[in-house]
């Protein structure tokens, strides 16, 4: 843990604990196996170290899928650390920190595929239900075929293993991870600069913004945020983002 316990003071919705929900697991981010099983990874420490700066004894962490997070409808938590682009859309009903994470759109595919920036377009695509990425992918990449929308990572992840799709588009931290994990199977060809960035995602007009964000802000001034990229990221990455090709829509 870093920073000074009990420095914010939060209103939980669970005495005592930090209740904090995801699209999980999701390596780099929340590593394990299952949601009981993780106990590591950038945004599981992230969270528990702003439990530790808030006081709080306990940490309990729940699987939410993403869609229902950035709908407003998740109910019974204090924050949500997903990967979540930060957009004006999302803003209607949700409530964002300040970014602490940049994240472009990146290209999966499977090893030997002849996906190019070129002929992307024509290809069978995939995407995440309610992500800026399927946005991305409608509005401006305009495939030909309509793309394959799947409820979460794992399934997007199966339909490229499958060949159900020949590519799947979604935030380059997490199909860096997805590529890293698989053995070979799957590697990440492209990425497309969208200016984007994560923030961690409270219920609308939550009491607990101003000190969560301040808490946030310390992190990233403190060294924290860059040590945990660092030690989770890089790793799980498997090399560096900046190191995959960007690609144009043009």
């Amino acid at each position: 843990m870093t920073g000074t316990r009990g420095s914010i003071h939060l209103k939980t919705v669970k005495k005592d604990t930090l209740t904090v929900v995801g699209d999980l697991p999701s390596p780099g981010w929340w590593n394990g196996d299952t949601v009981r099983k993780i106990d590591n990874g950038y945004e599981f420490c992230m969270a528990a170290d702003l439990a530790y700066r808030a006081g709080l004894p306990k940490l309990t962490v729940r699987n939410v899928s993403f869609d229902a997070l950035v709908a407003g409808k998740a109910q019974d938590f204090d924050m949500a650390l997903a990967e979540i682009s930060i957009t004006d859309e999302r803003r209607k009903v949700v409530d964002f920190s300040a970014p602490y994470f940049a994240s472009n759109i990146g290209v999966l595919v499977r090893s030997g595929s002849k996906a190019t920036q070129d002929n992307i377009a024509d290809l069978r695509l995939g995407v995440k239900q309610g992500t800026t990425g399927a946005d991305f992918v409608r509005d401006k990449l305009r495939p030909k075929k309509a793309p394959k929308v799947f409820a979460g990572d794992v399934e997007l992840q199966a339909a490229v293993q499958a060949g159900q799709i020949d590519a799947a588009l979604t935030d380059v931290a997490i199909v860096l991870g997805k590529a890293q994990d698989s053995g070979g199977k799957f590697k990440v060809i492209g990425q497309y600069d969208t200016g984007e960035s994560y923030g961690a995602l409270y219920p609308k007009d939550s009491a607990n913004a101003a000190a969560l964000d301040g808490a946030i802000e310390e992190m990233k001034k403190d060294g924290t945020l860059g040590k945990l990229a660092s030690a989770y990221l890089t790793r799980a990455f498997g090399g560096d983002p900046e190191s995959i090709p960007v690609w144009s829509t043009k």
